[in-house]
């Protein structure tokens, strides 16, 4: 009998045994795998494969590197649902394992994590949630995320999808200039959706430009869509979905060919599986600065049209004088901004548009009384073409007389004086000083200087002109044309020379002109040329 019982402790110890090992053992596993479960919560976890290096660091230096990685990956709801993605996750860890991974890893993150109660208050979806962004960029989420937009239901991550070093689901403000600008773009400009005032806030912050101070809130006062008038070339790109970048996803024929299905493109993408727009589409630039001058390319349609206009109002194209850009050309104010008005002319069967300008625009960046500035420059101008176009006539008959004579140099600088002034007289007549009314003054002053010098050289003595119209290049013409009109006095009463005061009204009483004290560049460009030696006739300094 001890012998049985000796026998049957001898098989039942190792099974006991065998029962405890096997129970140890699978206690440890899953000890071991809640607590890899457990860790593999934690964003340290993260960059044990190499390929999440970058993400990893992107997340530490952004502004949710307070938030575990888990907390938007994986979106609150029922337990089969955190399983099944704890179950994907855990894959990952296989394929990474196994080298079966793919060197670009893609998560999608739901809304639901975004808006949870701890995180982003949903409150932003229910009433006016505007916010105004670092870069003054005025936003509402409710429109965006409540409204389908361009027939697409956006995800959170259509916006904040940003992900490089620093700046971890962030906007990327890509996305939002090309669903804004994407198939708004003409040649006159862009036609943004929500228009440019949906977006950018105006300020009454003053900004100086062409010596011109002003505010945005003084010049939109009571106006829209006049932003492009100064701020052209603002897009860059049409933001086109090429083929090629189907490819980087996808290698199936069939699928490839579906690029043209946009509602189910689109469905797919973006509502669905929340894919960032610049994935699949090219990235379209938006500078709302004033950009460096910008090119006016009229002559690339228009062969031989419009160049006289362009050369003068960039301050080009007379002969005899330093270029003298206008005030419009260095504010960068674009053609578009005087010729709003379009007109057509059906007569001929035509459908061609064409833009014409009215001084009826003049208030639209200025004061009312501008456009009576711009009524005196026409009276003026053709006051000093009537004065200036029978003398160029007659000046020229009496130059074909004198090619009979022997060659002199006296009589080549006759010509050249002669055919720098028709020149410049048809170049402003063929212009419009109307577009440069400084530099077309200044032109128009130099013909009469030149028909003068001619005369002089012909020993023909030329009558005297009404000298308004040639009076517009000095002091004296701007206060005739603009600063009477518009009630500024220039020159100031008094001014400091030399630790004394100087009287301009007695100075103007004694017959003195303000030539002959400064030199007038452009507009608002004047240098003092007077010498202390000239002021020593009638004063003692």
């Amino acid at each position: 009998m001890k012998k049985e019982q000796k026998r049957t402790l001898k098989i039942v110890w190792p099974i006991r045994w065998l029962w405890i090992g096997m129970i140890a053992i699978v206690s440890g596993v899953i000890l071991f795998l809640f607590g890899f479960m457990e860790y593999s919560t934690s964003p340290a976890f993260c960059p044990s494969c190499h390929i999440m290096e970058p993400y990893y660091q992107a997340w530490r230096g952004s502004s949710h590197n307070f938030v575990a990685c888990v907390e938007c990956h994986y979106p609150p709801g029922k337990p089969q649902t955190i399983l099944w993605k704890k179950f994907q996750a855990m894959s990952q860890v296989v394929k990474y394992v196994t080298r079966t991974y793919s060197s670009k890893p893609y998560a999608e993150i739901d809304d639901a994590s975004c808006l949870r109660s701890e995180c982003h208050s949903s409150r932003l979806l229910i009433g006016k949630g505007k916010v105004v962004t670092e870069s003054n960029i005025i936003f509402d989420h409710r429109p965006h995320l409540m409204e389908e937009r361009r027939d697409r239901q956006l995800r959170c991550t259509s916006c904040h999808s940003q992900i490089v070093v620093g700046r971890h689901v962030e906007v990327t403000w890509e996305t939002c200039i090309l669903c804004h600008f994407r198939g708004k773009v003409s040649p006159r400009g862009a036609e943004p959706i929500g228009g440019c005032l949906g977006c950018h806030r105006v300020t009454d912050k003053p900004f100086t430009l062409a010596g011109i101070t002003n505010t945005h809130m003084n010049i939109l006062m009571n106006r829209e869509g006049v932003c492009q008038d100064c701020h052209r070339n603002v897009i860059q790109g049409e933001g086109e979905a090429l083929r090629d970048r189907c490819l980087i996803c996808h290698n199936q024929p069939e699928k490839v060919e579906r690029i043209g299905e946009l509602p189910f493109i689109h469905e797919t993408h973006i509502t669905k599986h929340s894919v960032a727009c610049f994935h699949c589409h090219k990235e379209m630039e938006h500078k709302a600065t004033v950009v460096p001058r910008f090119e006016y390319n009229c002559n690339t349609c228009h062969t031989k049209t419009h160049s006289p206009q362009l050369l003068l109002y960039t301050g080009r194209g007379g002969q005899g004088l330093p270029d003298m850009p206008g005030g419009k050309y260095q504010a960068n104010v674009d053609c578009m901004a005087c010729h709003p008005k379009p007109k057509t002319n059906p007569s001929n069967g035509s459908t061609e548009i064409t833009f014409t300008g009215s001084i009826n625009s003049c208030p639209d960046c200025h004061n009312k009384k501008f456009v009576e500035i711009a009524d005196s420059w026409k009276t003026l101008s053709n006051s000093a073409f009537t004065y200036l176009e029978p003398r160029l006539k007659n000046l020229k008959a009496r130059i074909e007389e004198r090619k009979k004579s022997p060659p002199s140099d006296r009589k080549e600088t006759l010509e050249t004086a002669l055919a720098r002034a028709e020149h410049n007289l048809s170049f402003v007549r063929a212009a419009d000083g109307i577009h440069n009314i400084y530099y077309a003054a200044q032109i128009l002053r130099k013909v009469k200087e030149d028909l003068e010098a001619v005369a002089k050289g012909l020993n023909i003595k030329l009558s005297n002109p009404d000298n308004s119209p040639f009076a517009l290049g000095g002091a004296d013409g701007c206060n005739i044309l603009c600063h009477d009109k518009i009630g500024i006095t220039v020159p100031p009463e008094t001014v400091k020379y030399k630790g004394k005061e100087m009287s301009h009204t007695v100075h103007k009483e004694m017959g003195l002109t303000c030539e002959n004290c400064h030199r007038f560049d452009w507009h608002k460009k004047v240098q003092l040329i007077a010498k202390p030696e000239d002021c020593q006739t009638c004063h003692e300094i």
